[in-house]
Order: C-alpha cells, then sequence, then structure tokens
C-alpha cells in the first residue's frame, strides 16, 4: 500500500500545490504516493458553515471549534498519527521526518485563527509538530513542507541513495559546500581537492567542511554530533 497523507484544512484548494511538481509530484502521478485534502467546513453544522468561535475567557482572534475538527477526523480515514501542525509544536527535524516516512502515513490538521481548542488535542492525542519559531497564517504551508520532506525518502523518488545520505542532519551534520562547472567564475576557483580525481581526499574535505559549517552555524547540533562521536566506554 502507498504511503499517503491526508491533510485536514479550511483551504483544500492549497494542496497539492508545490507538492504536485518536481519529484514529489512525478511521485504522485506514479502512484508512489497518495494526498488528499479534507475540508474541515463541511463537517460544520450551521448553514454559515463555520468551523470558529470566540475564545472563552475574552481575547483577540477565534479559536477553531473542537467537535467540529473531531467531526472531521472521525469522519476521515486517517493513516499513521495525527499531527497538528502548530508554532508551540516540537521541531520537527530529519528523525522524526524518516519515522513518518517509514509509516503508512500521516494525518496532518492545520490550524488557523488563534488555533484548536485544547480539548480535542488531548482527547485525541495529537501530535503538535511546528517548523521552527515563527508564526505563520495558517497550518496549509508547514503541512506542504512536512509532506515535502517525507516524500523524498520514500523508495522510488530519488534516483540514488548515496544523495539521501550526504544531505544535511542525515549524519548530524549540515552538508559541505558544493561547486560545479566553470572551475574558475569571477577570479574564484574551485577547490584544488575537488578536481584532483583522489576519493578518499575528497570524502575527507568534504567532511571537515560539514563539520566546520555545522560547528560555526548550527553549535546546537555541533554539540550533538561531538556526543555521538565519543568512543565506546567514554563518558
Amino acid at each position: 500500500m502507498a504511503w499517503s497523507a491526508t491533510v485536514l484544512t479550511i483551504f483544500p484548494e492549497m494542496f497539492p500545490g508545490p507538492l504536485g511538481c518536481s519529484l514529489a509530484g512525478k511521485a504522485l502521478r506514479e502512484g508512489i504516493w497518495g494526498l488528499e485534502a479534507v475540508d474541515i467546513r463541511d463537517f460544520a453544522r450551521d448553514k454559515h458553515r463555520s468551523v470558529d468561535d470566540a475564545p472563552f475567557g475574552g481575547g483577540p482572534g477565534m479559536v477553531m471549534r473542537p467537535d467540529v475538527v473531531d467531526a472531521a477526523l472521525a469522519g476521515t480515514e486517517r493513516p499513521g498519527p495525527v499531527v497538528y501542525l502548530s508554532p508551540r509544536g516540537k521541531p520537527l527535524d530529519q528523525a522524526r521526518v524518516r519515522d513518518f516516512a517509514a509509516g503508512p502515513g500521516v494525518t496532518l490538521l492545520c490550524g488557523r485563527f488563534e488555533g484548536l481548542d485544547e480539548r480535542v488535542i488531548e482527547a485525541r492525542g495529537m501530535e503538535e509538530v511546528s517548523l521552527g519559531d515563527f508564526v505563520l497564517s495558517g497550518g496549509e504551508p508547514a503541512a506542504i513542507a512536512l509532506i515535502d520532506a517525507c516524500v523524498r525518502l520514500l523508495p522510488g523518488v530519488l534516483g540514488a541513495a548515496e544523495t539521501l545520505e550526504e544531505e544535511s542532519f542525515e549524519r548530524g551534520l549540515l552538508e559541505y559546500p558544493h561547486y560545479t562547472r566553470p572551475q574558475t567564475w569571477e577570479g574564484r576557483e574551485v577547490p584544488p581537492v575537488l578536481v584532483s580525481g583522489h576519493h578518499e581526499k575528497v570524502r575527507q574535505w568534504r567532511l571537515a567542511r560539514a563539520e566546520e559549517a555545522t560547528q560555526t552555524r548550527r553549535p546546537d547540533l555541533w554539540d550533538r554530533y561531538r556526543a555521538g562521536q565519543k568512543p565506546a566506554g567514554r563518558h
């Protein structure tokens, strides 16, 4: 059975969007993965198809209703875990993406307005996931990013397994810098080792540059990487 993503949203027209292009789009057309966009408004109980209401306790904005969202969840086939895309969620990382991609799929709930009633999050055991410490207008762009990250890991989507192995975060490091033709551009030369034909020296250079970039740009990743490099028996 193909890996699948079900997206609950009030803007189903946003899908597949970018997911219909490039590698993800080709894989979608070939049936390597599947996508269903569910309109939460279809499960509203009034003629206005309302999905939100004013927050208890006052304050600005509106809150997504638990009864409507729960009805949408109950009326939809849900592959894999139910993930609520929220800025207060746990930051998404490559390890969690690999977990999602290894399963049957994901069900993604796209928040809007001020957020979702806490009771339905608790009652349905939703996993809250964030793309980072910033706020979007809704969860749809985050859902697209999460799905894209998963789809590219599915067998048959990328041509070479080596491509995945050397990417940022796969070894706990940022990726090394890349170069292509022309060999000289605006007085800047490609590092000589890359045109030396010495594969082991190229590998060592790339690892050194990846470590250098990680240490400089992401000290949090660097600390975790270094901790994982400790010899057996060392603490």
